[in-house]
């Protein structure tokens, strides 16, 4: 049978029962003579308390020991799942990421995997055991242990995937799969079977939070086949049901997926905009802008430059609402001291909406479609952004959950 790698979310981790739960589950996969790897998360809310626990005695603690005390609460958590799955009958056993060892670089708190050692694992699967692994965490060349980041679980499990050529990595989370919009906007939204690693790399860097971003790179470069279902249902179902359940997303389109133009529409809602206006256009001003705006570690996202008039130019781009304010006093300094800019404007109450389909390759008329029901709807647009497979607006906050609605219901995505 296959080798195929679980991860658990915290809510699935989120008390002894859901862990019992997990522990049937894992049980019914390796009884019907699977080889298990699984990664879980830590309980839900165990990382946000370890990192107040710092935060309560240094308003910024370093981050090497950042990592250190957040760790512990995935080790807690493969602990606790290794001693359930020996109470269902299962031979199991846990390693902390260092002890496999998934090797990382050594940016703490945010590290990147750079190596995964499968040795060790592979040889407890051919024991008959089920490996299960921390989520999240690494060990960097000089021997520390070091955090991936928010969401780094899914990172792992399909990094341990991609090292151990599974046949499958499926992600069990609190929802039931990838939805063509968010259900709490719209209550028409519908489960998609299947979306492409394209398209689930558009949805989730523009705020779908079913699945972190680098899982999903990674799951697209190493053609990982990734599963996203729900691990709140009955864990004793067939197992072909299960199989079966979910999203699944694909690095293949075939002719089904061609007919659907548009998959789904993805939002942000703490956007801010900042516009510098006035500009000298010359080469190189486009990086005195961001230079510093990326040396501070803030992200920046969509990005507009006007054309030229007389000379001078406006530079209009957007980042986490959270680092407005760093990113508007960054800018009114560098701009007062080095660029000969007239003025700094910065909106920190937009939003925004993106419609995303692979089939806007081979259909026409999309772009205008969406405008004309935004402008049915009243929304002005304030930005344009698009891609190959993405059109994104910048509009004002109050009026993104109507964009949602009115895009989701013209390109019916309510249809089966």
């Amino acid at each position: 049978m296959a080798l195929i790698v679980h991860k658990y979310g915290g809510t699935s981790m989120g008390s002894v029962e859901r862990i019992k739960n997990v522990a049937k589950r894992v049980a019914k996969w390796h009884k019907a003579g699977h080889k298990l790897v699984v990664v879980p998360s830590a309980m839900s809310g165990e990382t946000n308390r370890l990192l107040g626990l710092a935060k309560e005695i240094s308003a910024q603690p370093d981050p090497r020991e950042l990592d250190a005390i957040a760790a512990t609460g995935e080790q807690v958590s493969v602990g606790l799942l290794a001693i359930a799955l020996r109470e269902q009958g299962i031979e199991a056993v846990s390693y902390a990421g260092w002890q496999v060892p998934i090797k990382t670089d050594s940016a703490f708190t945010k590290a990147r995997i750079s190596d995964i050692e499968g040795t060790r694992v592979l040889a407890d699967l051919d024991a008959g055991r089920v490996v299960v692994i921390t989520g999240f965490q690494g060990i960097d060349p000089d021997g520390h242990v070091t955090t991936l980041g928010r969401g780094g679980s899914d990172t792992s499990a399909v990094a341990v995937a991609a090292a151990l050529n599974a046949e499958e990595c499926l992600i069990y989370t609190d929802v039931d799969g990838v939805y063509t919009t968010d259900p709490r906007v719209v209550d028409e939204a519908r489960r998609l079977d299947k979306v492409t690693f394209e398209e689930m790399l558009e949805m989730a860097s523009l705020g779908s939070k079913i699945l972190q971003i680098r899982s999903v790179e990674f799951a697209g470069k190493y053609q990982v086949k990734t599963r996203v279902l729900s691990s709140l249902t009955d864990p004793m179902m067939s197992l072909d049901e299960e199989m079966c359940s979910g999203t699944l997303i694909t690095f293949e389109e075939d002719e089904e997926m061609e007919k659907a133009v548009i998959s789904g529409i993805a939002f942000q809602r703490d956007e801010a905009k900042i516009t510098v206006r006035g500009v000298p256009d010359r080469p190189g001003i486009a990086y005195q802008i961001l230079g510093p705006i990326a040396d501070a570690n803030i992200d920046v996202d969509m990005i507009i430059q006007n054309q030229s008039v007389d000379g001078k130019t406006d530079f209009t781009f957007t980042v986490p609402r959270g680092e407005y304010q760093r990113a508007m006093t960054l800018l009114q300094s560098n701009v007062k001291d080095h660029i000969a800019a007239a003025d700094v404007l910065g909106d920190p109450k937009v939003s925004k909406v993106s419609v995303v389909g692979v089939g806007m390759r081979s259909h026409v008329g999309i772009a205008s479609k969406a405008f004309r029901t935004l402008s049915e709807e009243g929304i002005n647009i304030q930005l344009i952004s698009t891609s190959e497979i993405k059109i994104s607006v910048l509009i004002d906050e109050k009026y993104m959950e109507l964009a949602v609605r009115a895009l989701h219901k013209a390109f019916e995505l309510d249809q089966a």
